[in-house]
């Protein structure tokens, strides 16, 4: 399966150009002239090339979303001169908007495939495909291992002994890893996947298109989870849901919105293993292949039969190479300040490593997994690098899904009291009200004006009556209660007018 992948990331970008390093005499790209040569890229270094030190005055390490927009940010007008950035990515593809993996990835018909969905088509921007990046003089590494990192120095070691060097800024935009539950009995088996990069991604559409027809078992209940399932639903599998918590999308949902989630699933056909049911076991069927899931319960072990198994439980900083370096963290990242800087000169976090101050919330510290958050924080880090003292960061946290139909989003904090309203048919709508102002709002297929009116809501936070909002509750009309928080977001608007 492993090597099928690897054939089909190189035919990303054999075909035409090829895949690319820096380092060519004829451009910061060098642009291997046959298939050949182009798959010597995709795969480890060999010893036939002698370690080298390349030297840039920005870089930029991680090949995600951050690190996309990082480059898009650099490429524009004003941004850095030709031949002074360069990417290092232990992907062998270029950047690619992450959210797809999830949704038209897999259930799209035709699926979603590459160049098609590359940064920074889905923030209104170019696809920024090789033809992009040489044309911009920005030099990529794909597939290439950074061992070490020395953040006073600014430098890069990759597992090939070769090193990279910012003189004037290192942006840090490693993102997450999908948490694999390594440690749990069978984690080694065949059939049993994590979906967080683009390998990742058509290892599982060739397994859940093997699947039709069959048991497949998605351990966790949040947004992997959920969208996963979904997409194997929607792939003609027979699909179980395991998952500890008391309902699915328990960091966001409070317990009546999820009811409504999960009897959508059920119609689907879904089965829903949770409520302190703890995968305890995945269980091989002799050829080192899964078949299933153990789980537990109050002491209680049951067996789920599954012929593929997706584990979509969360994801943790990819940090451990910046550990023992004197920078600072909180939340499980590197903390910066408002133009993303870490607290080591000339280094900068973005995406899902930073933990920033949140503005909208005190300045708190925060962490945040989201694409939006990815796309701001590498376009404020690169405006800071290139001197051109950006405004304090200003995020507005904000969530969204798409499936079976359904499509939700949310904007703000789901803290304090929840008001909702409407019966899902098709529409609801939530507010949080944390000490008498609305702080968050979440709606099930809003319109495109009633997402502006949650988004200017979330950053307002308007003063509101817990009453008057629960008096709309028997109405069932999510639509009145929208309109509600947007005449309060009004009033505290004119009331800053006078």
């Amino acid at each position: 399966m492993l090597a099928t992948v690897r054939s089909r990331l190189s035919a990303t970008f054999v075909s035409g150009r090829g895949l690319f390093f820096s380092g060519s005499p004829r451009s910061p790209l060098s642009l291997p002239a046959t298939p050949f040569a182009a798959a010597r890229y995709c795969l480890p270094a060999t010893l036939h090339r002698a370690m080298a030190t390349s030297t840039f005055k920005y870089v930029v390490l991680g090949g995600g979303n951050a690190a996309g927009y990082a480059a898009r940010a650099f490429a524009a007008e004003d941004g850095a001169p030709p031949g002074s950035v360069c990417m290092v990515s232990r992907e062998e593809v270029l950047p690619y908007e992450r959210p797809a993996l999830s949704k038209a990835f897999l259930f799209a018909d035709p699926p979603a495939r590459l160049p098609g969905f590359h940064t920074s088509v889905g923030g209104g921007g170019d696809r920024q495909d090789a033809a992009w990046y040489e044309s911009k003089g920005i030099a990529v590494k794909l597939g290439t291992e950074v061992t070490a990192v020395d953040v006073a120095a600014k430098k890069l070691t990759t597992a090939t002994g070769d090193t990279v060097v910012a003189t004037d800024a290192l942006i840090l935009a490693t993102g997450c890893e999908a948490i694999k539950l390594a440690r749990t009995p069978g984690a080694d088996l065949k059939g049993i996947h994590t979906l967080r990069e683009y390998a990742d991604g058509l290892e599982l559409y060739d397994g859940l298109k093997t699947c039709a027809g069959k048991k497949v078992v998605v351990v966790g209940g949040g947004y992997i989870g959920m969208e996963v399932a979904a997409a194997a639903v929607l792939m003609n599998c027979d699909v179980t849901m395991l998952f500890p918590e008391s309902s699915v999308m328990p960091r966001l949902f409070t317990p009546e919105i999820a009811a409504h989630y999960e009897s959508a699933y059920k119609a689907k056909g879904v089965k829903l293993l949770n409520d302190g049911r703890l995968c305890e076991a995945f269980l091989d069927d002799g050829s080192g292949a899964v078949k299933g899931v153990m789980f537990c319960k109050d002491h209680v072990k049951d067996e789920v039969d599954g012929q593929l198994v997706v584990v979509g439980v969360g994801a943790r900083p990819n940090v451990g190479l910046f550990k023992e370096q004197g920078l600072k963290t909180a939340e499980g990242g590197l903390v910066v300040d408002g133009s993303m800087a870490t607290s080591a000169a000339g280094v900068y976090a973005v995406g899902d490593i930073a933990a920033f101050p949140l503005l909208l919330d005190g300045g708190a510290l925060t962490r945040s997994e989201h694409v939006a958050h990815a796309r701001a924080s590498a376009a404020q880090a690169v405006a800071a690098a290139l001197g051109k003292c950006p405004a304090p960061y200003d995020y507005t946290p904000f969530f969204y899904s798409r499936v079976f139909g359904l499509s939700w989003k949310f904007y703000g904090f789901n803290r304090g009291t929840s008001v909702t309203v409407g019966d899902f048919a098709p529409t609801l709508a939530t507010v949080w009200i944390d000490g008498g102002k609305a702080v968050g709002v979440f709606m099930e297929s809003p319109s495109d004006e009633q997402t502006a009116v949650m988004q200017t809501m979330a950053r307002a936070q308007p003063a509101v009556e817990l009453g008057a909002l629960q008096k709309l509750v028997p109405s069932k009309d999510a639509a009145a209660l929208i309109s509600a928080v947007e005449a309060a977001t009004k009033a505290v608007g004119a009331q800053a007018n006078l």
